[in-house]
């Protein structure tokens, strides 16, 4: 299994390669090392988040949502020059070509598991099927209490 996270000492960006037999896995910045909580990983399959105490998981596409967006609007912004142009063959032939890159590339990539609280990344995993889809109540919860916790903070530290 690979995974991405931050440090949650240093906030560094990392990615660990975790087998089966490990107990731990570290940050390459700050050499913190962080124990893999017994029973998360049986199987291959992970029941929570190993960076963070959370068990709140989704399933997602393993594919950057930027560059994502950005075939999309390139797709609009082809196809709006060619209307402009006066050639409506073009424009949908453009539209008709990012539909296909965009369906070709959500069948070629992967799904990746995601933490909500901390953003881990989990990938090369087994049961991604146990986990559910992105939650936007799930994901608000998490948001507004990392708020809160920034907010406590700033009172603490003024």
């Amino acid at each position: 299994m690979n995974v991405s996270f931050a440090c949650p000492n240093c906030e560094a960006q990392n990615r660990a390669e975790i087998g089966p037999d490990d107990r731990d896995f570290g940050c390459a910045a700050c050499g913190q090392r962080i124990s893999i909580p017994a029973g998360a990983l049986e199987d291959g399959r992970l029941s929570r988040c190993l960076v963070c105490p959370s068990t709140d998981l989704f399933v997602r596409k393993d594919f950057p949502q930027r560059l994502g967006v950005a075939l999309v609007a390139t797709g609009i912004i082809g196809s709006s020059i060619a209307w402009y142009q006066s050639s409506p063959i073009w424009t949908f032939a453009i539209l008709g070509a990012s539909a296909l890159l965009d369906v070709a590339l959500y069948a070629i990539v992967g799904n990746a598991l995601m933490c909500y609280r901390c953003r881990a990344q989990y990938r090369d995993l087994a049961g991604l099927d146990e986990h559910g889809a992105f939650d936007l109540e799930t994901h608000e919860k998490h948001r507004q209490q990392l708020a809160r916790l920034a907010e406590r903070r700033a009172a603490v530290e003024r």
